[in-house]
């Protein structure tokens, strides 16, 4: 076995190790149909993704009155909670995260997701047991702020030069760059590779594939 070049794996959730970000988008344009507000397009609303729930709305929206802010949330989640438990890993995502975790790799998320969301999403998958650790947005400041990574390295004693994070979004690129890790772009989620080009990843992957095949190689 190659030495390890990381000894910490970041993953985001949605996008990246779930398949996700189609339902989440259209969850999103429900909700604003139901309290009839301006019906986002598809890449606005994907756009948004990985950010936390409030921070995202007041993306789309930043004249709405601040009352209307947990309303609309209120709608999504409605909406994504919904369909959640039918939503599935990318083919391959099991198998990766318990090779990655045999392997001996430190495993975590860092997700915009809410607790409870992640804690759902780890409860469908029966995935919590592999990682190490997990902050979510509502635990500490949205992406791109680089606190979630801060805390993470601190709970986990990892320097940042030993660390890697995975995403699909600017957003997760970005908050690697802020927390001076390098960063893996999956550029099959909510935003589309051709984006995520400016943002110094190692590596723009197009599919679910090649980003666990250049883990295997290069991690």
């Amino acid at each position: 076995m190659k030495p390890k070049r990381f000894d910490l794996l970041i993953f985001d959730w949605d996008g990246t190790l779930m398949d996700s970000a189609g339902a989440i988008a259209s969850c999103i344009q429900a909700a604003c149909a139901d309290m009839g507000l301006s019906i986002p397009s598809r890449e606005a609303a994907r756009h948004v993704i990985g950010l936390g729930l409030r921070e995202a709305l007041i993306h789309l929206f930043p004249e709405l009155p601040e009352a209307e802010y947990p309303l609309l949330a209120d709608h999504y989640r409605r909406h994504f909670l919904g369909q959640d438990h039918d939503i599935l890993l990318f083919e391959g995502a099991r198998e990766l995260i318990m090779e990655l975790h045999g392997d001996g790799f430190r495993l975590a998320v860092a997700t915009g997701k809410a607790r409870r969301g992640l804690d759902r999403a780890f409860s469908h998958t029966g995935l919590e047991r592999y990682f190490h650790a997990s902050r979510t947005a509502d635990e500490t400041f949205s992406k791109p702020h680089p606190l979630m990574i801060d805390e993470l390295l601190d709970e986990l004693d990892i320097s940042p030069a030993r660390a890697l994070m995975i995403g699909d979004t600017s957003h997760d690129l970005d908050m690697a760059r802020n927390a001076g890790v390098h960063s893996l772009a999956a550029g099959y989620g909510a935003h589309p590779a051709e984006h995520l080009n400016a943002y110094g990843a190692l590596r723009v992957c197009t599919s679910f594939v090649e980003l666990a095949n250049w883990l295997r190689e290069h991690a």
